[in-house]
């Protein structure tokens, strides 16, 4: 049984992107955690956080989490905050490898310019907010198998690194 490949980081890190391209390149069935939550509440991330708040959607994405962790062979990208809850983080390693997407502040600034999908990013200081969010989770991050730094690395370059360490695991 294939592993799954699991992206953690923070939004703007990639995670979206990336699993587009490592489901391209693997064949392996995408799965988007966020993605999940919007279609099973028929809603936006950004109305369940103003409806329902925060913690009502970490318990979502503890259910998403638990249920998508029991398959393989899968790409997982999670919401930036899937590690807030450490279940969260046992469900994902149990079937799966686990990649912390490190990215500066600066280039998430650049790469969330423009972008109204994040309610938690929903400020007049983003880089602020980023660095608090950073702080808070940085260690939980750090809890991941591996990881990519992606500043330097075009998207297709990390998909192939975390491919790269993928097989070369599954095949130790």
């Amino acid at each position: 049984m294939n592993k799954n490949i699991v992206l953690v980081g923070l939004s703007g890190s990639g995670k979206t992107t990336l699993g587009n391209i490592l489901s391209d390149l693997s064949g392996y069935s995408l799965i988007d955690t966020d993605a999940i939550i919007v279609k099973l509440q028929n809603r936006s991330i950004n109305n369940i956080f103003a409806t329902n708040g925060e913690e009502y959607f970490r318990q979502l994405e503890m259910l998403v989490s638990k249920e998508v962790s029991q398959y393989a062979s899968q790409i997982i990208s999670t919401g930036g905050g899937i590690v807030l809850k450490e279940e969260n983080l046992k469900n994902l390693k149990q079937n799966g490898l686990v990649f912390y997407l490190k990215t500066s502040i600066n280039s998430l600034i650049k790469r969330l310019e423009g972008d109204t999908t994040r309610p938690l990013l929903k400020t007049d200081d983003v880089k602020k907010k980023l660095e608090n969010m950073l702080e808070a989770r940085e260690k939980l991050y750090e809890k991941a198998d591996f990881t990519i730094e992606t500043d330097n690395l075009s998207p297709e370059e990390t998909a192939k690194e975390i491919l790269r360490i993928y097989h070369e695991r599954s095949n130790s």
